[in-house]
């Protein structure tokens, strides 16, 4: 714990934001850093709540330390706080950005809406181990003579690839895209989370023995048994990338898209490279001087938001089937768990119009080309609400509504019948394998992250590869150093 009376001699503070007005024109982070000080302050409030539910698994998935690590920051001992951050978490400069910090729902202050700001101080000591120059490489004493390939270069393919080269195994990883990260570089936009930091991690990890390969879609440039038989071990790491299905009339409008191929776009222009991708649409998508809507409630919805504001668009109605949640949850109900509340991220709060309990009836055109979205209030159970059909002008429409699985071109298509698949009620599709030792129906082959459990948060990827990096170095050396 930090101060003993702390959360009640000191306010939650949380890092600011520029203006709305300012950061709509530029794709950069704009969230302003505390100074150190204030975070001090922050860390101190955290109290001595005998069962931290923060770090439980009710709060943090990789079961960051955190109390432990409020009170080293308190003590102005930045260096243990950073190594006791690091100890759990390959990468807290990712997970301090674009987590939503299901840490903070579970923390005991937010029984009155006064959490420690986990977040922001878990941000403040990511930065801080840059700037004190303790982010370094960290290779191994001695090799083991056993490698492992490694599919996919997302949060759980990094983590899985850094803890397995830590330990001294021969590391490659086999990137579809020619860089590394996956959706947290290609899907996340970089007014959330800019992509050096990224770059930096990739610089640590090669400095670790870790070998990239980009340009390289495995199940198509080279299938899966090249791999096992070049690795003693393989681990998948894929994404959830597939659009779900929305089912709405006059999707093949011009101007009707998904929102992944829009915001990998955008995300590869700011970088600098061709918009062109696999398994991607190439025909530019732009929302300068248009009025956009977007289908969907989630934070992918909320990044298209935030885009098409900075590309110019003239508005951004948001259509939500979902009813407006309440103000404050019913603490005593759903406490330590994540709580459904209104919420507004920073893209809404640039001027989004947010319509709540709305469903999507059609998407309405002239000439083949879209000119509107046709809607109505929806009752308890989802059904449409006879006259109360509406039409919302639209130039450019973004379907959010989740994804269904890892695209089929790839390793899926290239395994068949050998790679077992599990189908949830959603019609989602995951490849099969537990949570005990991460093992797929094909010998020699792992599988973890948004691959293995659907659509996820970049904590959970983080999770599920430094997991199944202990199950692989356990199984590839009889025993193992790594953390469960």
């Amino acid at each position: 714990m930090g101060k003993v009376t702390g959360f009640l001699e000191i306010d939650r503070q949380v890092a600011k934001y520029q203006p709305a007005s300012d950061r709509v024109r530029h794709f950069k982070e704009f969230t302003i850093p505390m100074s150190d000080s204030e975070v001090v302050k922050q860390a101190a409030r955290c109290m001595d709540c005998g069962i931290p539910f923060c770090h439980g698994p009710t709060g943090c998935p990789i079961h960051n330390q955190i109390p432990d690590w409020n009170d080293l920051v308190f003590n102005d001992n930045w260096e243990e706080a950073i190594r006791n951050l690091h100890s759990t978490n390959n990468f807290p400069e990712f997970t301090g950005r674009i987590c939503p910090a299901p840490c903070e729902e579970a923390c005991t202050l937010n029984l009155e809406d006064i959490p420690v700001a986990i977040k922001t101080v878990e941000q403040a000591l990511a930065d801080k181990a840059y700037e004190m120059g303790y982010v370094v490489p960290q290779p191994p004493d001695q090799k083991t003579g056993k490698s492992v390939g490694v599919i996919g270069s997302g949060p759980a393919g990094m983590a899985a690839a850094q803890q397995l080269a830590r330990v001294g195994h021969d590391v490659h990883v086999y990137e579809r895209e020619s860089s590394a990260g996956g959706l947290m570089r290609y899907g996340i936009p970089d007014f959330k989370m800019e992509k050096h930091f990224i770059d930096r991690r990739v610089e640590q990890m090669e400095g670790e023995g870790v070998t990239f390969h980009y340009d390289v879609h495995v199940g198509v440039d080279k299938t899966v048994d090249e791999l096992r038989e070049a690795h003693d071990a393989v681990i998948y790491c894929g994404g959830s990338e597939k659009p779900r299905d929305a089912g709405i009339p006059g999707v093949e409008l011009v101007g009707v898209h998904d929102a992944m191929p829009y915001l990998v776009q955008q995300n590869k222009r700011v970088a600098g490279e061709a918009v062109d991708s696999v398994g991607w649409p190439s025909e530019p998508i732009l929302a300068g001087g248009k009025h956009v809507v977007v289908v969907g409630g989630g934070d992918t919805a909320s990044d298209c938001i935030g885009t098409a504001f900075r590309q110019g668009a003239v508005k951004v109605t948001q259509l939500d089937i979902r009813p407006q949640p309440p103000a404050r949850e019913d603490k005593m109900a759903v406490w330590p768990y994540w709580a459904t509340k209104m919420r507004t991220s920073s893209s809404q709060a640039e001027g989004a119009v947010r319509e709540f309990q709305v469903g999507t009836l059609e998407f309405v055109g002239e000439n083949g080309v879209l000119a509107g979205v046709k809607c109505c209030q929806v009752d308890e159970k989802r059904q449409p609400i006879a006259g109360t059909e509406f039409i919302i002008k639209a130039d450019l429409a973004f379907i959010a509504i989740g994804f269904r699985g890892p695209f089929e071109n790839g390793v899926l298509k290239d395994l068949g019948d050998r790679l077992e698949i599990d189908v949830d009620r959603r019609n989602s599709t995951n490849v099969r394998a537990n949570e005990e030792d991460y093992r797929t129906s094909v010998d020699g082959l792992w599988a973890a992250g948004d691959v293995r459990r659907g659509q996820s948060l970049v904590v959970w990827a983080i999770r599920e590869g430094r997991q199944a990096a202990r199950d692989v170095d356990l199984e590839l050396m009889g025993s193992t150093t790594l953390p469960s």
